[in-house]
């Protein structure tokens, strides 16, 4: 049998660096967590090759003398855990530090060239330490400003095992961009600079509000396409506060990169924080989409072990049900005050496709020569000029005329403009305006008293339809029931019929009541009242397909709002659908009156707004 033996420093420590050490961004990830423990209020950063050759951190915190640098680089050495935590009885969750292991600098310098330099305040003069993989070169005086620099070179370049699995130049440096992001957002208090091959790729100033730093970092966009988040839950245990800002469903991307987490101050990336994110936006975006946020969960620091992993990127919660929910309702909460905003503006490409009136007087686009258009329109010009193909749409061959006041508009023969008569009310009465027609039986053309209004009927009234259903379920659902005159018996297999059976208590509490109908069939007794032309068999399909999908990640709660964006789904007006005048009214008060109209539950806007000026640039009074 082999003989039980200590490992020698020099490999324990390369160990070590294999856990906290995995790529340039990793390593520097440690080093700036130190300059932000040492109190600095200025962080610079410089990368070459996206660090692989070296990368460098300055700070202006406390600094070192001579002994403490040395201490520095001995392992489990560490001045950031107070003599209360290390005792006997001593409350390791307790620690408010972003570092307390006492590993990194001696992983890092045991894989690579460290330089260590540092001058403490009020000295005279600073001290320098240089380690090439694990070896001592270097130790002598320096002469630096007070604060510490850490230049780390050849990251594994002795461990050719480790070298070969880093990638490019481009990906470690995205990878770093991205660490020191998530750090200067956790921090708006302290300046931040990012140099990668002598240009500057980040520069952010000290003393900055909490939503200027994150939309500053993220994308400026989002301070106009988000809402501020700033809640507090007090508890047994403590106060939990949530602050950030979350984007508008309509802001989203298809990859969730832009999503940052943080736990008392510390960036994580937490599979509960995460499925929370998507649990409160579960009704709001479309499966394939994300939302853009930063989201700072502050709670006691005896209710969360941040000591699960060597890089602290992961972290446990006591009582995890309770962050989870509070972080779902605080964002529900917080996207309620702002979410019947929509996109702040139409989109530039769309626009662009606008044609202006043509000089030559040749009205309809394709024909030769300017050929006049013929039809029940002839001789009229057309308001949508322009070819059908090359990603154009087109309206028509043609549109009518305004002949004036009160004149019916007429309709075009791939769209329509539904009559409009004349107005009983005061377009600036109303946020949405009145509506004066319908286009191709899909968008609702309303005038706001700031300019023209476009919606989208069947996205709206999904919203609309959602909401009605929700609030059906948080009161008396009995009236808002459609009992069927004859109950229908939908075939499904087995284990679909044991997923509807579980979640049919609280399906009948929102009006669909249904029950177990033989080992492979249910029977649906009544609908609700908003989805009363619906087919029960695709609804009940569609809502085994969501119970599915997520199995036991969701609390039941958050399954039935898929389940309920799914039902809204087939009880909304579908785009091409005739409404008349008063409909669209309607639709618009009650968009306005509505939590989250602005989005439909797939995160596209319901309406976009095109500003008069816009218009008036449009046909050259700009």
């Amino acid at each position: 049998m082999p003989q039980i033996r200590r490992l020698p420093e020099d490999l324990v420590n390369r160990i070590a660096a294999g856990e906290v050490v995995e790529r340039p961004a990793s390593a520097l990830k440690e080093v700036v967590e130190n300059a932000i423990d040492a109190g600095a209020t200025r962080i610079a950063v410089s990368l070459v090759d996206g660090g692989l050759t070296r990368f460098e951190v300055t700070d202006d915190g406390c600094g070192m003398d001579r002994d403490e640098i040395g201490m520095a680089l001995q392992r489990h050495a560490t001045s950031k855990l107070p003599e209360s935590l290390i005792g006997e009885h001593g409350a390791l969750e307790q620690v408010i530090t972003l570092g307390f292991r006492g590993e990194a600098l001696p992983s890092i310098a045991s894989v690579s060239r460290l330089t260590l330099e540092s001058r403490p305040r009020g000295a005279d003069s600073g001290w320098r330490k240089v380690v090439d993989h694990g070896s001592t070169v270097a130790d002598e005086p320096a002469a630096l400003p007070p604060g510490t620099r850490v230049r780390v070179e050849n990251l594994f370049a002795k461990v050719p095992a480790r070298r070969k699995f880093l990638r490019t130049a481009r990906s470690e440096y995205a990878a770093v961009l991205d660490v020191v992001r998530r750090l200067a957002m956790a921090r708006p208090d302290i300046a931040f600079t990012l140099d990668h091959g002598g240009r500057r790729t980040l520069a952010v100033g000290e003393g900055e509000s909490l939503e200027h730093r994150v939309s500053a970092i993220i994308a400026r966009e989002l301070k106009d396409n988000g809402v501020s988040i700033s809640l507090e839950r007090a508890s047994e245990a403590g106060v939990m506060r949530l602050t950030g800002i979350a984007g508008l469903p309509t802001f989203n991307r298809g990859i969730a990169d832009q999503q940052y987490l943080f736990v008392n101050g510390r960036p994580v990336k937490d599979r509960l924080l995460t499925g929370a994110v998507r649990g409160a936006y579960s009704d709001m975006l479309a499966r394939d989409r994300h939302a853009v946020l930063a989201l700072f969960l502050d709670l006691p620091p005896e209710e969360v072990d941040v000591n699960v992993h060597p890089a602290k990127t992961e972290v446990r919660f006591r009582d995890a049900q309770a962050v989870r929910g509070f972080i779902v309702s605080g964002l529900r909460s917080a996207l309620s005050t702002g979410d019947r905003r929509s996109a702040q503006s139409p989109d530039a490409g769309a626009m662009g496709r606008w044609q202006s009136e043509p000089v030559n007087g040749e009205w309809g686009a394709g024909k030769a020569g300017g050929e006049e258009p013929t039809g029940p329109y002839a001789g009229e010009r057309s308001l949508f000029a322009g070819e059908a193909g090359a990603g154009r749409n087109r309206v028509g061959e043609a549109a009518p005329a305004w002949q004036g006041e009160g004149t019916e508009m007429a309709a075009p023969l791939q769209g329509r403009v539904a009559e409009a008569g004349p107005a009983q009310e005061v377009a600036g009465d109303f946020p949405l305006g009145i509506a004066r027609g319908q286009v191709a039986n899909t968008y609702i053309v309303a005038e706001a008293a700031d300019g023209l209004v476009l919606v989208d009927q069947h996205a709206a009234h999904e919203r609309l339809v959602l909401e009605r259903l929700r609030a059906a379920g948080s009161g008396a659902s009995v009236s808002r029931a459609q009992a069927l005159l004859m109950p229908e018996v939908v075939e499904m297999d087995e284990p679909a019929c044991d997923r509807l059976e579980d979640a049919a208590g609280k399906l009948a509490e929102m009006g669909l009541a249904i029950e177990r109908f033989g080992p492979s069939a249910m029977l649906v007794r009544s609908v609700p009242h908003a989805l009363g032309g619906s087919d029960p068999a695709k609804l009940l399909s569609d809502i085994d397909d969501d119970l599915a999908k997520h199995g036991e990640a969701l609390l039941l709660g958050e399954k039935l709002d898929l389940v309920l964006a799914t039902m809204a789904c087939h009880g909304s007006v579908r785009a091409g659908r005739v409404l008349r005048t008063e409909e669209m009214n309607a639709l618009l008060r009650e968009m306005e009156r509505t939590p989250r109209s602005g989005q439909c539950n797939h995160g596209r806007p319901t309406w976009v707004k095109l500003s008069m000026a816009d218009v008036e640039k449009l046909f050259g009074r700009h």
